[in-house]
């Protein structure tokens, strides 16, 4: 098995989660919806996550995984069986290291989506499991809320192409490299996807919480290929809106559109919730449409009038590829506005 990446130490017992384990079940998660609050360090290129307190820089972090309603699991199962039936039937080098990326003590949360794959997989149907890969274990990842100075926020559109979550707006981010420090693997993640490079001196950050991800995110899509538990950062810049977006140059292979988002939208999108399949109604006070930015196939950009309801989409049971803001990527605006006092 590849190096461990994701390190837990579980009443001071280091433990290393297989794929196919549910990181957050083995925290001490609950049967509730979550986010459960988790003790976290990072030592170079690794997430060290704790139900005790850590020695040394650590912090207390948010961590979740798509929240889970009651038979969420069984009803995951039951599509994906239906569905096998039915088929049997018929540029330069990024900015230098700003040193270990040391965090405060202090308490945040873990969390997981509504749907958890790995959850569903373990505690209804654990023989399924075995079709996982032994192999690997959870990766870490890290996204930057990048917060402007007149406190609104940048998401991205993924391409159309990409093989993983295409279509999905998120905030920039990506795979932390073996020995790079926490904040260098988001700053290179935001500089690789958007240009922008942040002068030292001119920006602040804080951890925000931890999100347990999989993709495909439900079992009705297929069984997961990909298990990250993913770092959210606020990175608070002095630079405006608009002195930040001067400077944008989207990565066009990972790139298709993005946008800011104020705190009200924010607010409306964070609260749609996934893993139900009620319809909703959008509030009569919010516009009917967010100002984005479309890159053209030329290297040009237009402006885009995105409809609200495209924001406030849930994940569909099927893989369907709709536009829509991720599940992980509510729960991070949902921290950001708490650290807003929102």
């Amino acid at each position: 098995m590849a190096a461990t990446r994701v390190l837990l130490l579980l009443s001071g017992r280091a433990e290393s989660p297989g794929f196919a384990h549910s990181v957050c079940r083995l925290l001490g998660a609950g049967p509730g919806l979550g986010p459960w609050s988790t003790h976290c360090g990072l030592k170079r290129g690794r997430l060290v996550l704790s139900d005790e307190p850590l020695p040394g820089a650590s912090t207390r972090l948010p961590l979740q995984v798509g929240k889970r309603g009651p038979g969420a699991g069984r009803r995951e199962l039951a599509r994906e069986a239906g569905g096998r039936a039915r088929a049997a039937q018929t540029r330069p080098p990024p900015p230098a290291s700003r040193g270990a990326a040391r965090i405060n003590s202090d308490g945040h949360p873990r969390q997981r989506s509504p749907f958890c794959p790995f959850a569903a997989l373990e505690q209804q149907f654990g023989a399924r499991a075995a079709e996982l890969p032994t192999n690997r274990g959870v990766d870490p990842g890290v996204a930057v809320i990048l917060q402007s100075s007149d406190q609104t926020v940048l998401l991205t559109r993924r391409t159309s192409t990409l093989s993983v979550s295409p279509n999905l707006w998120v905030p920039p981010g990506g795979h932390v490299e073996l020995d790079e420090e926490l904040l260098d693997g988001g700053l290179r993640e935001l500089w690789e996807e958007s240009g922008l490079q942040l002068p030292q001196g001119q920006f602040s950050w804080v951890p925000l919480g931890l999100w347990e991800s999989a993709y495909p995110p439900r079992l009705s899509w297929g069984l997961p290929k990909y298990h990250h538990i993913i770092l959210y950062l606020l990175v608070v810049s002095q630079e405006s809106q608009q002195q930040l977006q001067a400077r944008i140059q989207p990565n066009p292979s990972e790139v298709s559109a993005f946008m800011w988002l104020g705190p009200d939208v924010a607010a409306a999108v964070a609260a749609t919730e996934d893993g139900t399949e009620t319809p909703r109604h959008l509030p009569q006070e919010l516009p009917p449409s967010v100002l984005a930015v479309e890159l053209e196939e030329d290297g040009g950009t237009r402006p885009l009038a995105l409809p609200m309801s495209t924001l406030l989409r849930t994940t569909p049971t099927t893989a369907e590829g709709k536009e829509r803001v991720s599940t992980g990527t509510k729960f991070a605006l949902r921290l950001w506005l708490q650290h807003l006092g929102r």
